[in-house]
């Protein structure tokens, strides 16, 4: 059921921010927003700095994402992800010694530790994608924001197979790290610890070199969010229910193939519209590319209720070096 809508092309060619155009972003700042007045209530004023300080990243990029013309409306989501990502990894990472990767979720969940890793992943890639699907990943990864700085932003398709399920080895490759040094070895979590620090660094120093070893090696700057990156399990799972979703008018569509192919995740994004209206992909990352480069507008932000179907994704037909 659709709530509401914005037109695509009334989105690109705004010349001034316009509350009505941005409806739907601005209920997720606002959500993170009623988090830290929640938190600050409870009795948890931290709450209140860290998420009004990520929803008005979030706020700051979206408005200008608006302003801005149709080819330099990507540095309003550049600006979210480096005040977001710079934040959790530099901030809540590196000065407070906190462990902000997969291990660390996993460590301090199984041990009692309500740490602001476990806050994060909770939000942001357990709970949150019910609302806002991957926006995560397009607007505020820490990993991601390094790789899309990276020359391969237009992709030559996904590699044929299922390569795609190497992330959910790592997942467990991961999980079972965590629990053999819990359980087995009785390794001792101290959060706020160098112990912390340097799994923190060891975990983003090896996303970072596959990451950029991979966009090199596949001319795609997400290959690691589509082969290797282990927190798609989660993301994955709870986005295939998003109430927010690109959608567009079936009727309007000519298949010109535009979106298709400055996707970064390769989704055929024209199909799913002639079909159901929205891009049910657990793919999508909702950077909003595919709506810049809709030259007929018809491609726009909707609410509605709806679950993830197949995945209709575009392969390449010959893998590089093959």
């Amino acid at each position: 059921m659709e709530a509401f809508s914005e037109r695509g092309g009334e989105l690109q060619e705004s010349a001034g921010f316009d509350l009505g155009k941005v409806r739907t972003p601005l209920v997720i700042m606002l959500a993170f927003w009623a988090i830290g007045i929640f938190g600050y209530v409870w009795g948890r004023p931290f709450y209140l700095l860290n998420f009004g300080y990520i929803g008005s990243a979030i706020g700051a990029g979206i408005g200008l994402y608006v302003v801005l013309p149709r080819p330099r409306k990507v540095l309003g989501r550049k600006l979210t992800q480096f005040l977001v990502g710079g934040y959790m990894l530099g901030l809540l990472g590196l000065l407070a010694r906190e462990n902000m990767q997969l291990s660390g979720f996993f460590f301090y969940l199984l041990t009692g530790f309500f740490a602001g890793a476990v806050i994060h992943y909770l939000v942001a890639k357990i709970f949150g994608p019910f609302l806002f699907g991957r926006g995560w990943c397009g607007w505020a990864c820490w990993t991601a924001m390094i790789l899309d700085l990276l020359p391969f932003s237009r992709s030559g398709g996904r590699l044929p197979g299922r390569r795609g399920h190497f992330r959910y080895l790592m997942f467990a490759m991961t999980l079972g790290l965590v629990l053999t040094l819990l359980f087995l070895l009785h390794y001792r979590v101290e959060v706020n610890s160098v112990e912390e620090l340097y799994w923190l660094l060891a975990g983003n120093g090896v996303y970072y070199a596959v990451g950029i070893g991979l966009a090199f090696t596949l001319k795609d700057n997400r290959a690691f969010c589509k082969y290797v990156c282990p927190i798609v399990l989660p993301l994955k799972t709870t986005s295939r229910f998003s109430l927010i979703k690109i959608g567009g008018n079936p009727a309007l569509c000519d298949e010109c193939g535009a979106c298709m192919r400055v996707c970064p995740m390769d989704i055929r994004i024209s199909d799913y519209i002639k079909s159901r209206g929205r891009v049910l992909s657990t793919e999508c990352i909702f950077c909003l590319t595919c709506i810049n480069s809709c030259p007929k507008g018809v491609l726009d932000i909707r609410f509605g209720v709806d679950a993830g179907t197949k995945e209709l994704l575009r392969e390449r037909s010959v893998p590089p070096g093959c």
